[in-house]
């Protein structure tokens, strides 16, 4: 079965040049889906020019809100654009792989819950697919992202654990770029601004 090639950017920060690069990258290296995994805006100064470019080199997007955007924001991107999906509690299936998300950044128990269970709703849509990659803006709890002073969520690490996706991959810790790690038999991934190309 073909492999999908898949792009993901995090940590754009309304870096509008950054963004034109990677769409030339996407065309160039023919991936088949881009994901931005939050923090798209720089405190939602501008959308501007954020997702245009992929869009153009007709590539689909799922977007994720981060802590600098909201959910609102997330949603009416991905009302903008053709082929452009808000992958908060929304899943994608594509050559028998199923990818789900969540974004935003919870804090205390009810925002726990409550991202874990949009993450239950994704995952029930391809619980039963060969593949699974879950994707949040935030890191787990108990992660190696965890050395940068901020604790991960609570809500995200039971979801890990609890459905067991191949690959899990967030952004938000900004130093934590690059660092790879197992939960279980999950292979978690902090991918950030430099971007990373996964094929599944």
């Amino acid at each position: 079965m073909k492999k999908t090639k898949i792009l993901v950017i995090g940590d754009i920060h309304g870096d509008v040049s950054l963004v034109k690069r990677f769409a030339k990258k996407a065309e160039r290296e023919n991936v088949d889906l881009v994901i931005l995994p939050g923090d798209l805006t720089f405190f939602e100064q501008s959308t501007k020019n954020l997702i245009g470019p992929f869009t153009k080199v007709g590539k689909p997007v799922l977007l994720l809100h981060g802590n600098h955007e909201t959910l609102e924001t997330s949603k009416r991107l991905s009302e903008m654009y053709p082929n452009v999906k808000n992958l908060h509690g929304y899943s994608l299936k594509k050559n028998n792989l199923g990818i789900f998300g969540a974004g935003g950044t919870p804090f205390g128990s009810s925002a726990e819950k409550k991202i874990f269970n949009v993450l239950k709703k994704g995952n029930e849509k391809v619980k039963g697919l060969d593949k699974k990659i879950m994707i949040t803006h935030m890191h787990a709890a108990n992660s190696m992202s965890e050395f940068s002073g901020f604790p991960g969520s609570d809500g995200i690490r039971k979801a890990i654990e609890t459905f067991k996706p191949d690959l899990f991959i967030h952004a938000h810790i900004h130093e934590a770029e690059g660092i790879e790690e197992k939960i279980g038999k999950t292979r978690v991934v902090n991918v950030g601004r430099r971007g990373r190309i996964f094929e599944f």
